[in-house]
């Protein structure tokens, strides 16, 4: 069957369109599992006059899913593994890592299920709502913001820097307003009946490595309380 030319070109159109749209999931494949950066997308789509065009119509199929400006994650439409929360929050506020209610929960810490992703960071606090929940980040003050830190694999190809169960429990209680330590009881209650943490869990933590962090720590007495009250469990 002859073709004629106008259609020979409407033709060569759409496999053109089946193979870019074949790259494009390819090449987005490599991604699977990690947040995007604006910058890797206008990479992949450079075939494109208008990368930014595509790049909403992406997101309009669920293909791309934005978190904030800068930053996209795959769709729900896009059949691929999706981050976790918790290495996503790495990447929407940093230098931070994930701490307090959240990483506290992830050890098994507590019993409550989290609503907000919290984190730490060296820069100033800042909320963050997105399409996939709030993430939250509190300051903290270097060099005490720098200990206790971990690489922590959640999936195969997902690590997110969080706090030790140790640091998490410091974190808390150094950036919560208000909140001073001035007994053992006091810090009973607050742990085991606010935060509801078990005593057999905080028999278990590195309480020489707390001390360690004592001399450039904020509430440094509120801590000493915590330690001299785990040391007694």
């Amino acid at each position: 069957m002859q073709i004629d030319n106008r259609h020979y070109t409407d033709y060569l159109f759409i496999i053109l369109q089946i193979i870019l749209k074949m790259d494009f999931r390819k090449l987005l494949s490599t991604f699977e599992g990690q947040p995007i950066t604006h910058q890797i997308l206008t990479s992949i789509l450079s075939q494109y006059k208008r990368p930014n065009d595509k790049i909403k119509a992406l997101k309009d199929k669920g293909i791309i899913k934005s978190i904030k400006r800068g930053i996209y994650i795959t769709g729900e439409n896009a059949n691929m593994q999706m981050p976790e929360s918790s290495l996503i929050a790495n990447h929407i506020y940093g230098p931070s890592y994930v701490s307090m209610e959240t990483a506290l929960s992830h050890y098994g810490l507590i019993p409550e299920r989290v609503y907000a992703l919290t984190s730490m960071t060296i820069k100033p606090s800042k909320d963050f709502q997105t399409s996939i929940g709030l993430f939250s980040y509190s300051y903290l003050p270097l060099p005490y913001y720098a200990f206790g830190i971990k690489t922590v694999e959640l999936r195969e190809n997902q690590r997110v820097i969080m706090a030790s169960p140790e640091k998490a429990l410091a974190d808390k209680i150094v950036t919560t307003p208000g909140l001073i330590l001035r007994s053992m009881k006091n810090a009973q209650n607050y742990v085991f009946e606010n935060l509801r943490m078990e005593p057999s869990d905080l028999k278990d933590f590195d309480t020489a490595q707390m001390q360690s962090w004592l001399s450039d720590a904020p509430k440094k007495e509120s801590l000493q309380i915590l330690l001299k009250m785990i040391a007694k469990l």
